[in-house]
């Protein structure tokens, strides 16, 4: 019989009840507590010949040590690329004292009373880079815990005191005896024992891994030789794969299916129709024996839609309503002093207005989700980013019980906000396509496919958002006053988590990063506008309301600075007197780059300038400079990026620099190339030649450098992103003149 502790009770089939520690998202990322109390555990007592037969040792919810010695971290958190399953193997080994070739890691089942994300209180996912942040106790305890029971199995075995006992490298010693025993040959005497209720962790000097040395990622050799899973990969017996038909504007229905001509298509089985899901979307799906056959039908469909209901405006439109909707005051989302009579006495003021498009994901796997429905189950293999949200949406849909929907978590092909769906779109879908094809007498699993148009023009999208700012300086130069309306579309009303986050009617990813400004203002006023007569479907994307916020509020300080005749790096150096963190990296990446120092000259008549950006998001602080390169025509090119990130204790540096470097790639495509626009409610961008991701040859040189620190881990997997576009733009600024406020930029700039 195996053994497995969860959360304070014994795991059995019919007990897996537990408790979860409820800790806001700013209490953790602030350091208000990230500890699992619910890991310490009573000890165990059951008959001696139930214990005799256990073969491995599960201490708790998420280390198991087998006979072989192996260690498999049962991993909360999706690894879509990030390097989560790294991150939180890292942390069990370090407490654990494992041989790092050895830990292998598995995604964790559906079970928010023993996976709960604690920064999200108890809902298990993953996402708002909370990865490491809300583990870091979490799984060193787990660690500790199973390696307390090892050494008191070796102590007992070997009749020594458990102090005399040491562990390292999957190996436990007794130096004085020169005995030794590897993790396998203690697995059975320590299953035996009591788990202990508290541990002792490791002091930071005391870390051999955290932080000190590269570790091979756990993901690479298997994405390396091609045996990693992703929903793609993965299959069930009579499986059949569907392709759906959506329609070309957001709100319209199916009114008649013409299904002839795709029957037609050999290996095509069925079509079948959803809609009525929760988040309004409805579509016509072709299931098939294989993908290309069930797209070949999909594009022989013939249906005709109704669209009295459909969505009809294009990108225009919307910017020009909400440019209406600017000229007045909206929601105060943030209220210091009074901006209006600073701005009123002013001795100078700058004003702007900012444009930013809606975005796609563009992850490099299209959506997908695997579906087995059956009269009492419904399974789901996915790269399952939100298990409690998309369990709750599931089981309401189909009348369930939650724990009668069952996910797997595979390997995700990247996400960026996408596959944690706050409605649980897609997974609906795929559901909703199964029951279908089952009251049709199809009982067999269902592989919902998206193309890349589907990926690109189905939604969701990052939203579109307009600024109208106003800043105040005195005499001197110094910020007196920032007024700021932001319009744009919520992300969060209307889902699961609006309660948490939409206060007041103002949600607060829609204005994080300016109703929380860091630089001294002694009057502030941010205000916010929500239409709810825009049907496009709207998600978080990588960095949330900092892509827009972050990009505002970089690139007015900079304005600001050249008003007031100071240089940008110094003018927000003394901003951030009282923000010692921002300060930190704004030092490190001037002093990394050499600000100091002036450019080398360019060639050609070529003109070189640089931009500086800093920003906090996700409890992380990041500045980078930006260099460019401008040529006579105007194109330009970014040569150089220096980024300073201050994330806490940085648990494995090579992952933390990874991020840096990705985020700024994946932002810089969003400054030079990235919108999707709409036409007559139809979106005009198709795969990646209209949507254009970044290019390799686009790609700059990045240099990374880590703040030391012995602050509790932070975020990496977003806050990369917010300075990057700001400081591009403000390092064309220093070449051209010319000041950017709509997304993407222009290809060539001229003065």
């Amino acid at each position: 019989m195996r053994r497995r502790f969860e959360m304070g009770k014994i795991d059995t089939p019919d007990n897996a009840a537990g408790s979860v520690l409820n800790v806001s998202r700013r209490g953790l990322l602030k350091g208000a507590g990230g500890l699992a109390l619910g890991i310490f555990l009573a000890p165990l007592i059951r008959g001696q010949d139930a214990l005799a037969a256990a073969s491995t040792l599960e201490p708790n919810a998420f280390v198991r040590i087998d006979l072989d010695g192996s260690v498999t971290v049962i991993a909360k958190h999706l690894e879509m690329g990030q390097g989560s399953y790294t991150g939180l193997a890292t942390l069990v080994a370090e407490e654990l004292d494992a041989d790092w070739s050895k830990v292998r890691v598995e995604g964790a089942p559906a079970d928010a009373k023993r996976y709960s994300n604690l920064a999200f209180g108890p809902m298990q996912g993953t996402g708002g880079s909370t990865a490491m942040a809300n583990s870091w106790e979490q799984m060193r305890n787990a660690g500790a815990i199973a390696k307390a029971m090892l050494v008191a199995a070796a102590a007992q075995r070997w009749a020594v005191p458990a102090s005399e006992i040491s562990v390292s490298q999957g190996v436990v010693s007794h130096a004085s005896s020169g005995r030794k025993a590897g993790f396998g040959e203690l697995v059975e005497a320590a299953a035996l024992l009591p788990v202990p209720e508290q541990v002792q962790l490791k002091q930071p000097q005391d870390f051999k891994l955290i932080g000190k040395v590269t570790l091979p990622r756990q993901d690479s050799q298997s994405k390396t030789d091609g045996s990693a899973v992703f929903t793609q990969d993965f299959k069930l017996p009579g499986m059949l794969v569907a392709v759906v038909a959506y329609p070309p504007r957001f709100g319209g229905m199916p009114r008649s299916v013409d299904s002839s001509k795709a029957k037609a298509v050999r290996d095509v089985v069925e079509v079948v129709e959803f809609r009525d899901l929760p988040h309004g979307r409805a579509g016509v799906a072709v299931l098939a024996k294989n993908t290309w056959a069930a797209r070949q039908g999909r594009d022989a469909l013939v249906i005709d839609w109704d669209e009295s209901q459909a969505f009809t405006h294009g990108s225009a439109e919307i910017f020009a309503q909400y440019r209406e909707s600017a000229k007045q005051p909206g929601l105060p989302a943030a209220s210091k002093g009074d901006a209006d009579a600073a701005l009123a006495s002013a001795a100078k003021t700058v004003e702007a207005e900012y444009e930013f498009p809606y975005l796609a994901h563009a992850a490099l796997e299209p959506i997908n989700c695997l579906v087995k429905l059956s009269d009492d189950r419904c399974e789901i293999w996915n790269g399952e980013q939100s298990q409690t949200t998309d369990q709750t949406m599931i089981s309401a849909y189909l009348g369930l019980p939650p724990e009668k929907i069952s996910l797997t978590q595979l390997y995700a092909g990247g996400s960026f906000g996408r596959r944690g769906s706050s409605v649980s779109d897609y997974q609906l879908e795929a559901v909703a396509i199964a029951k279908a094809a089952r009251a049709k007498g199809l009982d067999v699993p269902v592989k919902m496919v998206w193309t890349r148009e589907d990926d690109t023009r189905a939604g969701f999208f990052r939203p579109l958002y307009l600024h109208r700012v106003r800043i105040a300086l005195d005499q001197a130069g110094a910020l007196q006053a920032w007024h700021n309306r932001i319009v744009g579309q919520s992300i969060m009303t209307g889902t699961l988590l609006e309660p948490y986050v939409v206060k007041e009617g103002v949600d607060q990813t829609s204005v994080e990063g300016l109703s929380n400004l860091s630089y001294a203002v002694p009057n502030l006023q941010v205000e916010l506008t929500t239409p709810t007569n825009i049907k496009v479907p709207v998600l978080w994307w990588r960095s949330v309301g900092h892509t827009h916020t972050g990009y505002v509020a970089e690139t007015m300080i900079d304005e600001a600075a050249v008003a007031a005749g100071k240089d940008p790096y110094a003018y927000r150096h003394a901003l951030l007197a009282s923000q010692p963190r921002h300060r930190g990296v704004l030092e490190l990446a001037a002093k990394q780059a050499g600000w100091d120092k002036p450019l080398a000259a360019g060639a050609n008549g070529e003109k070189r300038g640089r931009g500086i950006a800093v920003h906090e998001s996700f409890g992380s602080f990041v500045a980078q400079v930006a260099e460019v390169t401008v040529k006579a025509d105007g194109s330009y090119r970014l040569d150089r990026v220096v980024c300073a990130v201050d994330c806490g204790i940085a648990i494995n540096p090579d992952v933390v620099k990874a991020q840096m470097e990705g985020s700024i790639g994946f932002a810089l495509a969003a400054a030079r190339n990235s919108a999707i626009t709409l036409k007559d409610g139809r979106v005009e961008q198709s795969n990646f030649h209209d949507f254009q991701v970044l290019r390799m040859n686009e790609m700059p040189k990045v240099e990374v450098h880590i703040v030391p620190s012995a602050e509790k881990p932070s975020g990496v997997g977003e806050p990369g992103v917010p300075p990057l576009a700001p400081a591009l733009a403000n390092a064309l600024f220093a070449v051209t003149g010319v000041r950017l406020r709509k997304l993407p930029f222009p290809a060539q700039i001229k003065a």
